[in-house]
């Protein structure tokens, strides 16, 4: 995943190191490998049965699930948690 932040600090803005940034994305990452394989889990789906109620193809929800590397859109974001049925900041919680 890529973000560019600007975290606001007595009105100044600070961007953040490229190493932060990479790292805030692997634990961005992990986090929604994680619950997508709980929330998959808890409905009783299959990967397949998981992409196809996302509207994603199966090979972007598994390597998604997997936590590979890989940018994801907002868009895809928003599939994921329409197709939970969540909101999509639930994406993100671990539990």
């Amino acid at each position: 995943m890529a973000f560019i932040l600007y975290p606001e600090t007595s009105g100044c803005k600070h961007q953040l190191s490229s190493a932060t940034i990479a790292w805030m994305a692997s634990k961005a990452s992990k986090k929604l490998s994680v619950t997508l394989k709980r929330l998959r889990q808890e409905r009783g789906w299959t990967q397949q049965e998981a992409a196809s109620q996302c509207r994603i193809k199966y090979k972007y929800y598994q390597e998604h699930e997997s936590s590979k590397p890989r940018d994801v859109r907002l868009s895809t974001l928003e599939k994921l948690a329409t197709g939970f049925d969540i909101p999509l900041a639930d994406l993100f919680d671990e539990r």
